[in-house]
């Protein structure tokens, strides 16, 4: 089927019809009154609630019964009355009974038949008296469904599929878990769009990947693009657990009498070596991207180290490849949902986003620009296109300095060596607060201070070129902003908002459902540097990221490490700074050479010595404007002088959550 083109005005033709007969009789003054997207005209109070499991046509729980997934339903009744049907908003996620969704960790809540009281979040208060049906999927093995988590694999994925495809007629459903009497949704014209953080968020895009017709347009918020990603970059260990865990984690105790057989699969095929499996192909989106159908709002925090930048990069890039319409928010917080940093604004342009999409209100969403991003804590800009036309890839080169370790970087080729020790028990942070003075852990190379300002949009990398002294080596490469600046603390357990006890209300409410939420705001901290992107790779996967091989000691190898897409401007009078190191404490494993040994603990401890050749070693960094803005940036005198005092940054990370979501 060929594909669609996107960002039209989808309406009957009946409908269009009577819209262009009352352009006709309408004035102009009147005309322009009339209203470009849906009101709250539907009761709220009176919605229909019901639930339904539909047959995903899987025995992943091995009872010789297909499984059937519990979809809560909540639409206006009005529209029903009347035989007009409505679009559908879906949320499908693991966390209904577990853990909770949103800031404040909400759960579904049930009446004695069994419909949904409170479904999570502000969605069906706000989006059902405008004439939406919202739906709540428990995924396969979690709350009231039947079935296996899978961690994002056909399971997962066909759980919602099947919903979509049963809202369009191709698939059945029951009234009840165990019975035969079919459930139809006649009530839908099928039309649906697909949002949801993290883990939800991360279905939306697998169900997109699958191509389904129906599904107009997903909404993936701080979401998976890749598995493997998650868990390992260029065989890297970025969590001390696997999908095995994870999953075991979300079922439901039902499934978790029944599930033992799929999380031994899960740990077999996803070992910790970091090779590429088939387990891993399975749970790759990117590489099914060229079925992308719906439409594409893609929401991410610039500093997430749960879901990290690297989702946004490759799941954006490969979208715009096969020519997908998209439209793109990046903040400066962590894993946090757009409703908790900006609220007004994200409510607005999702109504709009979804009236567009679902509806085929013509309100001007598809000609604005593409991007929003934050600069600094509630300052918004926003880009045409993005990354912005102009921005090309520059290629930077390091160069040694006066003292070992703190080097320069610019554009021309240098030579010569360094060398760095890997210290499992420093990260990031320690690495950029002593960016300017010789410590054996990094090599940090620094422009002088800029002349005028440098935007960085898009994904870097970096090329290394190194001789290790051991069989096993990691690698970190991080670009740094230094100078002083108030930046979202995303090191903070809020991650770069405070929540507050003041409430307001985003849509109508029940006696068991409030559309009144905790306020928030930004939670900042005053730096010396700021962390602008990072990328790690196991040294063992220099000729392939998808299999790893013991290293020859006193060998050299050249590895090339993905660093994760960005927007950033460097102020003028700042630097820009490239640091490559070994171990990044808190966000990638030791190398097992060196696991559980660190200067702290045993200083004569034998740790991976790596030595870099500076004039194989480089890093392409996309500038708007490319090498002749980075070249204008750093002309003329450096207007500081480093010192060599430690630089103040948020705290080291701390990536305990090995859950993609959780309650925030």
């Amino acid at each position: 089927m060929p594909k669609r083109t996107r960002f039209t005005t989808w309406r009957p033709l009946a409908t269009a019809a009577t819209a262009a007969l009352m352009a006709t009789l309408l004035t102009p003054a009147a005309a322009q009154a009339a209203p470009r997207g849906s009101q709250p005209v539907h009761s709220y109070e009176n919605a229909i609630r019901e639930a339904v499991w539909v047959d995903t046509g899987l025995d992943g729980d091995g009872d010789g019964k297909a499984d059937r997934v519990a979809v809560d339903i909540v639409r206006p009744r009005e529209p029903a009355a009347r035989g007009r049907k409505v679009p559908v908003i879906m949320d499908a996620s693991p966390y209904y009974s577990c853990c909770g969704r949103g800031n404040e960790s909400q759960k579904k809540t049930y009446d004695a038949n069994g419909d949904v009281v409170q479904m999570p979040l502000f969605y069906d208060n706000y989006f059902v008296p405008r004439g939406y049906a919202v739906v709540g999927v428990d995924l396969a093995g979690t709350n009231r469904s039947d079935g296996c988590v899978d961690v994002g694999g056909r399971s997962d994925v066909q759980s919602a599929k099947a919903v979509v495809d049963w809202l369009n007629g191709r698939a059945k459903a029951y009234t009840t878990r165990t019975g035969t009497t079919r459930a139809e949704a006649g009530w839908t014209n099928g039309r649906t769009g697909m949002i949801g953080k993290s883990w939800d968020g991360t279905i939306a895009n697998g169900v997109a990947a699958t191509g389904v017709e129906g599904l107009e347009t997903v909404v993936p918020i701080s979401a998976i693009s890749s598995w493997y990603d998650y868990y390992f970059q260029q065989g890297a260990p970025l969590y001390d657990s696997g999908p095995d865990w994870l999953s075991h984690y979300v079922n439901s105790p039902d499934a978790r009498a029944k599930c033992g057989p799929v999380q031994q699969k899960l740990a077999e095929g996803a070992p910790r070596t970091g090779d590429w499996t088939p387990l891993w192909t399975e749970r790759d989106y990117v590489e099914a991207a060229r079925k992308v159908k719906a439409s594409v709002f893609l929401v991410h925090g610039m500093q997430d180290l749960n879901v990290r930048m690297k989702h946004v990069g490759q799941w954006w890039d490969a979208l715009g490849k096969n020519g997908v319409d998209r439209k793109i928010w990046l903040s400066r917080t962590g894993h946090v949902d757009p409703f908790d940093f900006r609220r007004a604004a994200w409510v607005e342009t999702l109504h709009r986003w979804f009236d567009h999409e679902l509806m085929g209100h013509d309100n001007g969403i598809d000609r604005e620009p593409m991007a929003d991003i934050e600069r600094a804590p509630d300052q918004w800009s926003t880009s045409r296109t993005w990354p912005p036309s102009g921005t090309r890839a520059a290629t930077l080169r390091p160069g040694q300095g006066a003292q070992d370790g703190v080097g320069t970087l610019g554009l021309h080729r240098r030579h010569g060596t360094e060398t760095i020790t890997d210290d499992p028990a420093l990260s990031e942070t320690d690495w950029a607060a002593s960016i300017d003075k010789p410590t054996p852990e990094k090599a940090g190379f620094v422009t002088g201070a800029l002349t005028r300002d440098l935007r960085l949009s898009g994904s870097s990398e970096v090329t290394v070129t190194a001789t290790p002294s051991t069989p096993t080596a990691h690698l970190s490469a991080v670009l740094v902003d230094i100078g002083p600046a108030t930046i979202r603390d995303y090191a903070d357990p809020g991650e770069g908002v405070t929540t507050l006890t003041d409430r307001t209300c985003w849509g109508a409410s029940t006696a068991g459902d409030s559309a009144c939420f905790k306020e928030t705001k930004a939670k900042t901290a005053d730096v010396d540097y700021t962390i602008v992107s990072r990328g790690w790779a196991d040294l063992g996967n220099h000729a392939s990221d998808a299999k790893g091989t013991p290293l020859t000691p006193g060998k050299r190898y050249t590895i090339t490490l993905d660093l994760a897409a960005t927007d950033h401007v460097v102020p003028k009078g700042h630097r820009l700074a490239l640091i490559v190191a070994g171990t990044d404490k808190g966000l990638i494993d030791p190398p097992p050479s060196s696991r559980l040994r660190s200067s702290r603990e045993d200083p004569h401890a034998d740790r991976p010595e790596l030595t870099l050749d500076l004039a194989r070693t480089s890093a392409r960094v996309p500038f708007v404007g490319g090498a002749t803005a980075f070249a204008r940036a750093t002309a003329g005198k450096a207007s500081a002088t480093p010192g060599a005092s430690l630089l103040d940054g948020v705290r080291e990370p701390r990536t305990t959550h090995r859950v993609p979501g959780g309650a925030r």
